[in-house]
């Protein structure tokens, strides 16, 4: 197998780790001002991603390192080309740490509205924007052969793409309101299980709008028709979405959230798969879409990164294995007494 190749579907698995870890605490940020109906409540939300969010988002700065570092001129052009959408997600990211630390600082409800807003819209925004920026990759980016994109952020505001960040949403609402159903307790946690029973039906729906929509205005299933074998992956992604609502009526949280988990992952590389060999694709001409070998770096350092990444990467795997497996159990009241715990 070529070292591209295999390169393309690191990238992709770093994205789909991405949102598969960072997914639950984005959308407990999103469920904050309507499951937190008390101060113990917002208090009990926080500490549940807490010990696990900024960690989390290291997978977000490796997915963005090895853009950089094995394909070069994909970040380049997709930096520049998606840049307002970028920049909202990383400032709404950047909003949302501030928020946890500044939250507490003064004992005053006004005070703690502005930052619980913040917590809100810093997790609402890089939730819809990153399906917003996939959707429109899986569409294709209109761009030129020299790479300069021709659009607005607007262009990227298309049917598609939007469904695209309602998709992602509904999945990270999920994916929050079950790690809720894992973490918290009493009231809180009954509320957070009954509304990923109500959400359910809306993310299978969605789901379905979806896969039709991207065989309408998309080329995903280009690959799959050549390759039938493929479509095991959407297969996995329906019996995921079906596990999550099994577990969940059996009340086994836990399961059902790493159902959610794997709906997120299989979910992700339906498009990645679609995608191959494009990583970036133009809408205006196929012949000046960037692709996993007319786009990567030198073989020599696509080597020493592999030998890095299977290196360090299974080191990292296990640290957050183990993180998860230490923080899924419920949140005590001596917990809530720590505000360091987030």
């Amino acid at each position: 197998m070529e070292l591209q190749t295999v390169w393309f579907f690191i990238w992709g698995l770093l994205w789909a780790v991405f949102f598969m870890t960072d997914g639950f605490d984005l959308g407990i940020g999103t469920l904050y001002p309507f499951l937190g109906k008390s101060e113990r409540d917002k208090h009990m939300m926080i500490h549940a991603m807490g010990p696990l969010w900024d960690g989390n988002e290291v997978w977000l700065l490796t997915a963005g390192g090895v853009t950089f570092a094995a394909f070069p001129l994909v970040y380049a052009v997709m930096f520049s080309s998606l840049y307002s959408a970028l920049m909202l997600i990383l400032f709404a990211l950047i909003l949302r740490g501030v928020s946890f630390e500044f939250r507490n600082k003064v004992d005053s409800p006004a005070w703690k509205r502005v930052w619980d807003t913040c917590i809100f819209v810093g997790s609402f925004l890089p939730a819809l924007l990153f399906g917003v920026a996939f959707g429109n990759i899986f569409k294709g980016i209109p761009f030129d052969q020299d790479g300069i994109y021709l659009g607005t952020l607007f262009t990227l505001l298309n049917p598609y793409g939007l469904l695209g960040g309602v998709l992602f949403l509904c999945l990270f609402l999920v994916h929050g309101a079950l790690w809720l159903t894992v973490r918290a307790d009493g009231d809180l946690a009954q509320r957070a299980e009954s509304l990923a029973g109500k959400l359910w039906p809306i993310l299978a729906g969605v789901a379905v709008v979806f896969l039709v929509a991207s065989y309408i205005f998309t080329p995903l299933y280009n690959n799959y028709l050549t390759s039938p074998v493929l479509f095991l992956v959407p297969a996995i992604s329906v019996a995921a979405i079906v596990g999550v609502k099994y577990f969940l009526m059996q009340k086994a949280f836990f399961k059902a959230w790493l159902a959610s988990a794997a709906t997120i992952v299989s979910c992700t590389f339906f498009g990645v798969i679609g995608l191959f060999p494009n990583l970036f694709p133009s809408s205006i001409d196929a012949a000046y879409s960037l692709s996993a070998y007319n786009a990567s770096s030198s073989p020599l350092t696509l080597k020493i990164m592999l030998i890095v990444v299977l290196l360090f990467v299974p080191v990292v795997l296990a640290y957050q294995i183990y993180a998860y497996n230490l923080f899924s159990v419920k949140v005590t009241d001596d917990d809530l007494a720590h505000e360091e715990m987030y």
